[in-house]
Formats: structure tokens, C-alpha cells, sequence
């Protein structure tokens, strides 16, 4: 009898501690709903109503297979709660960010530095963003859907933070592989261009130009649903579903962001530059670079592979300074200065702003307000309409926001502006604007494992990299 009453003391204090760190859990993310889960904690503790383990009990083959399956379910379980209020793995998959962060760099992520979100999309499969691999379906289910909230963190998002996050174009996409990582809003103005070509737009007023745009968007759109052949069906994403990228921030809300020759000024003064940042020059060898420099300065297959393609290739300025004392094989080295007009934010702007000489720009603020003209609404039109989920139309050079003529809007959310260290080669906020907070995944933390493409074995195991602090990377 008594070790029966100490076996049940036992209990209650594991379900009192189990509740407890429960409530804290769910009061930490503000989710009531998860006060729902306390009766099957106490039942599981105390009443037992439920058998939760009958397949112990089962005959041979049912009690090992069970075993496996409590098992897995209890692993995808844990991973699912630690993977999304906690920590995740991110692995860099491109150079936008060398030399700071390597392609084949795995991050430990933290969502608690900036606060977790609560999911959008809950009922989902764990590890897996957006579409099982293999079978090519989605990995969650669309209902329900939550609106966006965030628990409280340690802390927000500062100035040349390296920050995760959901790519914003990436909320619309084509489900034909090749063309299904490609940003859909880039590809439609693109294809209208061609199909719809305006000249002279400079001599349109604003008004006109917006019209024009809106005119080049829609052939572009309707020549991709039209070539489903090609591009596949069109498919949307929430935003927790969107693909991950990672930037650092060089812009916070409510600054104005400026790019005078390359170099970022905030508030009219100048940014620090990345340690590692790098630009491309222009190179022309006498003959091949010696393999002993490529190793010294880090020159990866990529960056060869552009030189030999189209005579470029991405260097840091002590990468330069380097090969340009090298006479006995450099012929000359350039860097690239980009003056004419690029595809860059907004699309339908026709601002003329390049990579290297950009805005300037106001990042939007919570709570602040902007005053809102055919000058401009092409920059905040996208925040205002997909973001804080508005209905904006334009009609006769004026401007209506759910129905109402405005020339103002106050912002919901806060915004950042995020850039790669890989200056000249990186698709971001150049290319497709802001990064609502709703959008912001996490802040990685260390390097806990890389490899390098280039090399095989044990050779391709970044040793001095792995358990380096991201923050040590300015």
C-alpha cells in the first residue's frame, strides 16, 4: 500500500511539473489553445483512462511494429515543437553572402533571438518547407490558418545583423522545376517587356507610366498561365511556407537607404561595409592563376567558372589588392561599375536606380505614416496591398485603399532592408523590396558544420569554420 501511495506521490509530481512548465510554454507564445492539451497531460499521469501503451501488451509482431511507430511519431513530434518555436538547421545554398558565409555553411538558427511565431500554417510535416520531396505535393495543409503573431524574444533585429527569413516574391511561384525557385513577379514583367514593348516612358507622367506597367505586368502573366507546358500551373505560398534565404540587414525601419557608389548610407551617413564584402572585377590573365593563390585567397570553382565564362569574377578588396601586385601573370583588373538601368524595386518604378547607385528609400515603420503619390506608389504599393493585406486600386492618377481615395497610409508591421555581402551577386532587397517582420524566421548563431563542393573526403570538411560564431562575422 504505501509503495503504492509513493508511486502515485511520484506521479503527481511529474504531472505538476509537466503542467507547469506546460503553462509557461503556452503563456510564453500567448496560445490558449493549448490549454486544451491539460486533460490528456493529467490523464497520462494520473487518471490513466486512456491506454496509452495497450500495443505493450500485444502479441510479438504488433508490439515491435507499434514500438516503431511510438518511436517515430514521438522523434517527428519533438523535432516539429523544437523546429519551430525554438531552433532549425540552414544550410547556405548560394555565394550570395561569401566571404562572410560559404556556400555549404549548416547554421544553428535560433527563432527565439528575435521571438518565435506562432505558425500560419499548422498542420504541416516536420523538416520539410513547402512540397514533399519525391511525390511533389504540398507538406502542410492549408486550413487552419492562423493570423500573424510572434512570441516575445530575446531581442529585435539590429543593423548588419545576419538575419533568416522568408523570401517576400516568393508567395507566388511555378510549379515546373526549373522554373520553380525563380521569382514569379520578375519573370511576368520580364516576359512583358518583350511581348509589350514601351518606349519613351520618361516622357509619360506618373500616371501613365503606372498604367503602362500595370499593361507590361498582365501580358507577362497571361503568357506564363497561357505556357503551362513550359512554366507548369501557378501555386501560392503562405508566409511561413515561402523558402527560406539569408542577407544581412543594412536597413532598419523608419531609416532612409541610400547607395551611392556602391557603399550604403543610412540617414545620409555611410554603413559599415562587411569585412568580407565583395564586388566583381573585371580580370584578364596572361595565363592561369597559380593554385597556391587560388587556395590563399579562396577563390572557389564558381567564382573560376564566371572568369572563364564571361571574364568577371567576385573579389574582396584584399583579394584585389593582391592580384592587382601580380603583374607577372594579371594582364588587368577592373572592378565592374554598373551605370546603366537594372531590373531592380519596384519593377513598375522606372526610377533608373542600378545595384551600385540606389533610392533613396524609406523603410516603413509601424505606426508611421507615408504620404502617398504616383511618385512613390509603386515602391509601397506591395507592402500596402500583399503584406498588410489591403485592396489598393489606382484610377485616374488616384490612389484608393479598401474603397476609400487616401493620401496617406499608416503601416501595420516593420520593415527591413536586406542585401548580400556578395554585392554584385545577390538577388535581394535591390531586387524585390522590403522584408515585412512577419517574414523574419531567425538569427543564426554558429557554424556547426561545413563543407566545401569543390573539394572530396575529409579534405572538404571546413575544419576551422565549424562552431564559428556568426555574430564574430561582421
Amino acid at each position: 500500500m504505501k509503495k503504492k501511495q509513493l508511486n502515485m506521490k511520484k506521479q503527481w509530481a511529474k504531472f505538476i511539473v509537466v503542467l507547469l512548465l506546460w503553462l509557461i510554454f503556452i503563456y510564453w507564445l500567448r496560445s490558449w489553445l493549448g490549454l486544451v492539451a491539460v486533460p490528456f497531460i493529467y490523464d497520462a499521469y494520473i487518471s490513466k483512462k486512456i491506454n496509452w501503451t495497450w500495443w505493450k501488451d500485444a502479441e510479438t509482431p504488433t508490439r515491435v511494429l507499434m514500438s516503431w511507430v511510438d518511436a517515430i511519431v514521438f522523434a517527428l513530434v519533438a523535432v516539429y515543437f523544437i523546429n519551430l518555436f525554438f531552433f532549425q538547421n540552414y544550410v547556405i545554398p548560394s555565394s550570395s553572402l561569401e566571404k562572410s558565409l560559404l556556400t555549404g555553411d549548416y547554421l544553428f538558427v535560433s527563432k527565439m533571438s528575435y521571438g518565435p511565431r506562432i505558425p500560419e500554417t499548422p498542420l504541416s510535416m516536420p523538416l520539410v518547407q513547402n512540397r514533399l520531396p519525391v511525390v511533389g505535393c504540398k507538406s502542410y495543409i492549408p486550413w487552419p490558418h492562423w493570423d500573424y503573431r510572434r512570441a516575445k524574444g530575446f531581442g529585435k533585429v539590429e543593423l548588419n545583423d545576419i538575419v533568416v527569413f522568408n523570401f517576400p516574391a516568393g508567395d507566388t511561384c511555378c510549379t515546373a522545376a526549373e522554373y520553380a525557385p525563380m521569382d514569379y513577379y520578375a519573370m511576368a514583367y520580364a516576359y512583358g517587356r518583350q511581348l509589350y514593348p514601351a518606349e519613351n516612358l520618361d516622357s509619360l507622367t506618373a500616371s501613365q507610366r503606372y498604367a503602362t506597367f500595370e499593361r507590361i505586368y498582365a501580358t507577362g502573366r497571361e503568357y506564363i498561365r497561357s505556357n503551362q507546358a513550359t512554366f507548369g500551373t501557378l501555386t501560392s505560398y503562405p508566409t511561413d511556407r515561402k523558402e527560406n534565404y539569408v542577407k544581412r540587414c543594412v536597413g532598419l525601419p523608419g531609416q532612409t537607404l541610400e547607395i551611392r557608389d556602391r557603399i550604403v548610407y543610412l540617414d545620409g551617413k555611410k554603413n559599415k561595409e562587411p569585412d568580407n564584402v565583395q564586388y566583381t572585377y573585371r580580370l584578364k590573365l596572361k595565363y592561369n592563376m597559380p593554385l597556391d593563390l587560388i587556395d590563399e585567397l579562396d577563390i572557389t570553382m564558381e567564382d573560376l567558372g564566371s572568369l572563364n565564362a564571361y571574364g568577371v569574377i567576385p573579389l574582396t578588396q584584399h583579394s584585389a589588392d593582391v592580384l592587382s601586385k601580380r603583374t607577372d601573370f594579371v594582364e588587368s583588373i577592373e572592378l565592374v561599375t554598373q551605370a546603366t538601368d537594372e531590373d531592380t524595386y519596384p519593377l513598375n518604378g522606372n526610377l533608373h536606380w542600378t545595384r551600385d547607385n540606389y533610392g533613396p528609400i524609406w523603410i516603413p515603420q509601424k505606426g508611421k505614416t507615408v504620404t502617398l503619390s504616383m511618385d512613390n506608389i509603386a515602391i509601397y504599393e506591395r507592402p500596402i496591398k500583399v503584406y498588410e493585406r489591403n485592396e489598393l486600386k489606382v484610377k485616374d492618377g488616384k490612389i484608393f485603399i479598401n474603397g476609400k481615395e487616401t493620401t496617406q497610409y499608416t503601416f501595420k508591421m516593420d520593415y527591413y532592408w536586406m542585401m548580400g555581402d556578395n554585392r554584385h551577386n545577390s538577388l535581394d532587397s535591390r531586387y524585390w523590396g522590403f522584408v515585412p517582420e512577419d517574414h523574419v524566421v531567425g538569427k543564426p548563431i554558429f557554424i556547426w558544420w561545413s563543407t566545401d563542393k569543390d573539394r572530396s573526403g575529409l579534405k572538404g570538411i571546413r575544419w576551422h569554420r565549424l562552431f564559428r560564431m556568426v555574430d564574430n562575422i561582421k
